[in-house]
């Protein structure tokens, strides 16, 4: 069946602290490299910073950027209270209403904290992780390659400024931005097709042993023909094939992108909350 999977291995995937702590880490050394790409065109023009904090945690900003992921802290502990205030203060001197992802287990005294300044919550995203032997069958008419060449690069750059619904004025910008991701060595970049076409887009980035399901996104012309899955089911065989322990990915909780992966085996894991200012 088109989108079916198998399960490998699930009953070892229980969420953990541990494996919760290393989604963190991956997902936040994801960010970083995304940022760092960005800060290295000529005059860093987007205003990319990064602070890594005492606790672990990181802050990314990038001023020029109005994405709220990449203009957020990740990471925050108990007892990382008082980075709160001066960080809340970096945000606002750039102009921006910088953001704070805060996982079950560690809130308490943080949303207090973000409270007393402002801070409410405004909405979650979910966490899910998955065993690299999970398998999926494309539906008819969809195909998976990997990005190893320009050219194919090219119809990458298409599919993903039409997947994210990027503005016509705007994608020139945005395909000389992400264009260097081709180079990355921790990336794996991957171009579905429908029916030969160029259709969506979807990244594996791989850490410490943890591969991340990242930035896939689908032409809204080809949605609706499992080409999502199919990208799912590709890049965990590739994490299979790189001997990772597991996978892990985010989405809005209950959206498209969620019931895709839980359809293809991945767990939920947990849901994090979003705090922005008043």
């Amino acid at each position: 069946m088109a989108g079916a999977a198998t399960r490998v291995g699930m009953e070892t995937l229980l969420p953990s602290p541990d494996r919760l702590q290393r989604t963190i880490e991956v997902e936040s050394a994801y960010r970083v490299e995304r940022l760092q790409v960005l800060a290295r065109l000529p005059g860093n023009p987007l205003g990319v910073a990064i602070r890594v904090l005492a606790g672990g945690g990181v802050a990314s900003m990038a001023r020029e950027l109005p994405s709220p992921p990449f203009n957020s802290v990740t990471g925050l502990r108990p007892g990382d209270e008082s980075l709160i205030e001066p960080l809340i203060a970096w945000y606002r001197e750039a102009g921006l209403r910088g953001r704070f992802e805060i996982v079950p287990g560690r809130e308490g005294e943080l949303c207090r904290e973000l409270a007393r300044h402002g801070y409410f919550q405004s909405s979650f995203h979910a966490s899910l992780i998955g065993a690299p032997g999970l398998t999926v069958a494309p539906a008819r008419g969809v195909s998976i390659e990997a990005v190893a060449s320009e050219a194919v690069m090219d119809e990458f750059l298409s599919a993903y400024v039409a997947g994210w619904e990027i503005p016509e004025e705007h994608r020139a910008r945005f395909k000389a931005n992400v264009r260097p991701w081709l180079d990355e060595p921790r990336w794996s970049l991957f171009l579905g097709r429908f029916e030969g076409r160029p259709a969506a887009v979807a990244t594996l980035y791989i850490a410490g042993r943890v591969g991340y399901l990242a930035d896939a996104a689908t032409d809204p012309a080809f949605r609706g023909r499992g080409l999502h899955a199919a990208l799912l089911g590709c890049r965990l065989a590739a994490a299979r094939a790189a001997d990772t322990e597991f996978v892990c990915s985010g989405a809005a909780f209950l959206s498209a992108s969620h019931r895709n992966m839980e359809r293809v085996g991945m767990r939920l894991q947990f849901v994090r909350a979003i705090w922005t200012p008043l």
